[in-house]
């Protein structure tokens, strides 16, 4: 008996494989189903994205193309197809966008999509008030929809930092986990390429295993202050071995692997002690390029903090505040690099860096674009390019709009460091 293809199924199967990690299987089943429905902006839209993952952004672009043909107001698809590349005076989407714009047939989260699609536009265009406009119309916009408190994320530090006073020597023996740790958009994706192109190292991306591991052995219904303090007095070692166990059934082999989730950084005291041989590694930039660059970005969840400048400001220096406690109380067991660093000389960053990691220098780790490595975080696009210096100082470019977080950042002596 023949079984009739059915896209539908095809597509739930792209979808499952992306979901575990498996891009290029995702990428034929949206072939096959593509063969099938061709017209269907569905498959298309799910085809762009694991193209976008894969490092094909011309067919991603493309795939985004046929989708708004066929469905003019995917205001995601208009989002995502602005962020593939850089947008030029003579290819540029700001005229469909701006019309798009105009109908206000959007609903709120469509023209939040729009604004930071005309943000990013501009601002290629170097059309830097216009871009800021759109921008801080479309954060405030965002911010309506959410329900968040910022002090609650600072109290967590204050917390912390109560609970994890004993100082923890640095790691010793072979290679182990490496922890990427910091806030987004601060080079953690380029770093994890970068080590990922060593032979001894397997790329994780942002894996949830450490707070899933934490939360089963302290319990999710507990006050958050409470489940802190009692995070202290846990068996270390059972922790580790259960993170690792979750690590393992998700299909990454090997000691030495790669786990990117920035927000690992309010557990560094935790990872010390349940993985005696990890490393972690803090990715920093300028705080104000950081800040301006999670600021201008639309993450899909989490990250509340950032869609205002006075609370990204706030959380910002608490952040900081909890990862200078750790210097102090981990002596050697953190190795901090700065983006600015690396970008002003890779090789000698790239060396410090497997220095510390353990493992010896290997010249692949020197030519991370060459790295095939699917990409599923919001780095997709830019990560595929070579070193680049624009964005260290493209802040300065809306100073007089950053002046708020500018004069908090000073006030806590944070601005220029």
């Amino acid at each position: 008996m023949t079984v009739r293809a059915d896209p539908q199924l095809l597509d739930a199967i792209g979808r499952e494989l992306s979901r575990n990690g498996d891009q290029a299987g995702a990428l034929k089943a949206y072939e096959k189903a593509i063969a099938l429905a061709p017209d269907e902006p569905h498959y298309l839209f799910n085809r762009a994205t694991v193209r976008r993952f894969a490092g094909d952004l011309e067919g991603a672009e493309a795939d985004y193309d046929r989708v708004v043909a066929l469905r003019p107001r995917d205001y995601e698809a208009h989002l995502n197809r602005s962020e593939l590349r850089t947008q030029t005076p003579l290819r540029n989407h700001i005229g469909s966008l701006e019309a798009l714009l105009a109908e206000r047939r959007a609903d709120w989260l469509g023209e939040v999509r729009l604004r930071y699609a005309l943000a990013k536009e501009h601002e290629d265009l170097g059309q830097h008030q216009r871009s800021f406009l759109h921008l801080s119309h479309g954060a405030a916009l965002r911010r309506q929809h959410l329900r968040y408190e910022v002090a609650r994320d600072e109290a967590t530090v204050e917390w912390i930092i109560r609970a994890y006073t004993k100082p923890t020597e640095a790691p010793t023996g072979p290679p182990g986990p490496v922890f990427i740790v910091g806030l987004p958009r601060s080079g953690s994706t380029l770093i994890e390429r970068m080590l990922s192109c060593h032979s001894g190292v397997r790329a994780g991306g942002e894996l949830p295993h450490f707070t899933l591991a934490l939360v089963a052995a302290v319990g999710s219904h507990k006050p958050r202050e409470e489940l802190i303090s009692q995070s202290a007095l846990l068996d270390f070692s059972t922790l580790g071995r259960d993170y690792l166990r979750r690590v393992r059934a998700q299909g990454i082999a090997g000691d030495c692997f790669t786990d990117k989730m920035p927000l690992n950084y309010l557990y560094c005291g935790l990872i010390r002690r349940a993985l005696p041989t990890a490393r972690i590694v803090h990715v920093r930039r300028h705080p104000m390029a950081a800040c301006y660059a999670i600021y201008k970005t639309l993450f899909q969840d989490g990250y509340p903090f950032s869609y205002d400048l006075k609370e990204l400001a706030r959380y910002y220096v608490a952040y900081r505040r909890l990862m200078r406690h750790w210097a102090e109380t981990l002596p050697g067991a953190i190795h901090e690099l700065r983006y600015e660093d690396l970008i002003a000389d890779s090789g000698r960053a790239t060396r410090r860096l497997l220095e510390f990691c353990g493992l010896e220098w290997e010249e692949a780790c020197a030519d991370f674009q060459s790295n095939t490595t699917p990409v599923t975080t919001a780095s997709a696009a830019q990560v595929r390019r070579a070193l680049y210096d624009t964005s260290v100082s493209q802040w300065r470019y809306y100073r007089n709009e950053l002046s708020s977080l500018e004069q908090h950042l000073h006030a806590a002596g944070l601005d220029d460091d």
